[in-house]
């Protein structure tokens, strides 16, 4: 994507690129004029932008710089604190604010940040409007006049304002009392907002990652750490564990065995059930091309079409909107159910999955693993160029690779698009063809570096 932003908004290590003070005043100053002047303003006497953030030490100096921006451009901030971007996002479209923005760099390490921004209907950016927020912020920006300069205040009441919400979404009096569960907050941004809601709903909650120090987020633990809250379940006799990531906008489960449930597992199990119900829009889901065959042919079987997408929530949401679909998602667990929420909510997410399992009476391994996956192996090459993959030598020998198996398996070299690594991806009918095949990924894509 063309100027700041990439497939998740702003993304750096801190005080490098868009990540300094000054860059993101920068950006504050942009994205500001650009609200107060297209947006509609005849709701409030000066334009609104609600800020959140996670818990990184880092979080503090940005939240402060974009303040200074949207302030001196007229805006008038309401700082929320740490709290999850779905959050963010549902904050924005309830207190009829202009814009929203999130400062997280989501399941990465505490050195990185990021900053997401949603328009006031709670949906993140068009590409087309962040195409134009870069274009403003390369040239000269007016600035407000004395009189008109913007108020920034603090929300103590976010976290409670977004309980409630997520309380709602459940049907009817609908509680969890009986569950034993393990809830892992990454030290993250829903390290109050998840065990919160989940004990109000009567569960019995065995927290983890629950004492952010500014470094800790995300450090093993969370989402991209999900061993250890399955390990956990397991020694707890818990009925099922629930893991966020940094901003808890995504959710991996365990069952009661300590399985991991992916994202698709999750896609699965919640695309058969509305199909039951007959929730489930025009009778498909969207998904990427990183989704397991497995789940395609599962959906197959009970006539429910996949479409697959690039890798991320935005795409997923873009096609979603554009064929009128209610369910998507990806097997990292951004799971979307517009029903629910215009952004991906992994409490919201788990929240469905655990009123499936409260009035089944089933066990979670019974309900959650909902198709058997073709084996699937996903490898991140750090310290690589990701403009060597486009050496067209490269992408022949890549490609033949992938045709070496012979129809039986499917190759995914992509750079990523929050983190300086290459994400390899084999997916295969047996074990055996997935590390052939990755092996000879990996010694090729390296010799090239």
């Amino acid at each position: 994507m063309a100027g700041l932003f990439g497939t998740d908004g702003v993304r750096a290590r801190i005080n490098t690129g868009p990540m300094t003070a000054e860059a993101v005043v920068r950006l504050a100053l942009a994205a500001g004029r650009w609200f107060a002047d297209y947006n509609d303003r005849s709701t409030h006497a000066r334009p609104i932008v609600v800020i959140g953030k996670d818990t990184r030490l880092s979080g503090y100096m940005l939240e402060s710089a974009l303040v200074a921006g949207f302030t001196s451009i007229g805006l008038d901030c309401r700082l929320l604190g740490p709290i999850p971007t779905p959050a963010v996002a549902h904050l924005t479209r309830s207190l009829r604010a202009e814009l929203g923005v999130m400062i997280s760099a989501s399941h990465n390490p505490h050195h990185d940040n990021g900053i997401k921004l949603f328009g006031p209907d709670g949906f993140k950016l068009d590409d087309k409007i962040e195409v134009e927020i870069s274009a403003l912020a390369a040239g000269s920006i007016a600035l407000a006049d004395a009189p008109d300069l913007g108020r920034a205040r603090r929300m103590l009441d976010s976290v409670g304002r977004y309980v409630e919400f997520a309380k709602s979404t459940l049907p009817g009096r609908t509680r969890l009392d009986g569950l034993k569960l393990v809830v892992d907050c990454a030290n993250g941004a829903a390290y109050r907002t998840a065990p919160d809601t989940l004990y109000e709903l009567g569960a019995e909650i065995v927290p983890l990652a629950v004492s952010p120090d500014g470094f800790n987020i995300n450090e093993n633990c969370g989402a991209v750490h999900p061993q250890v809250m399955a390990a956990a379940v397991v020694a707890h006799g818990a009925d099922v564990g629930i893991c966020l990531d940094g901003d808890a906008d995504r959710l991996i489960m365990a069952d009661e065995t300590g399985k991991i449930i992916d994202g698709d597992q999750i896609l699965g199990c919640l695309a058969l059930v509305m199909q039951e119900r007959g929730t489930l829009a025009n009778n498909a889901v969207v998904g990427t091309v990183m989704t397991n065959r497995g789940l395609e042919a599962r959906l197959g079987k009970a006539g429910i079409d996949l479409h697959r997408v690039a890798v991320g929530d935005r795409y997923i949401l873009e096609k979603m909107r554009q064929d009128g679909l209610n369910l998507g998602g990806e097997p990292s667990g951004h799971m979307l159910m517009t029903d629910f929420a215009r952004s991906g909510d992994g409490l919201l997410t788990a929240l469905q999955m655990l009123t499936l399992l409260k009035t089944s009476g089933k066990k979670s391994s019974a309900l959650f693993n909902s198709f058997s996956p073709n084996p699937q192996r996903l490898e991140n090459l750090r310290g690589i160029d990701p403009a060597v993959l486009q050496d067209k030598k490269l992408q022949s020998d890549l490609a033949n690779i992938e045709t070496n198996l012979n129809g039986k398996g499917r190759v995914l070299v992509r750079p990523s698009g929050t983190e300086a690594l290459v994400r390899v991806m084999v997916e295969a009918e047996t074990d055996a063809l997935v590390t052939e095949a990755m092996d000879a990924l990996i010694l090729r894509i390296t010799a090239e570096a």
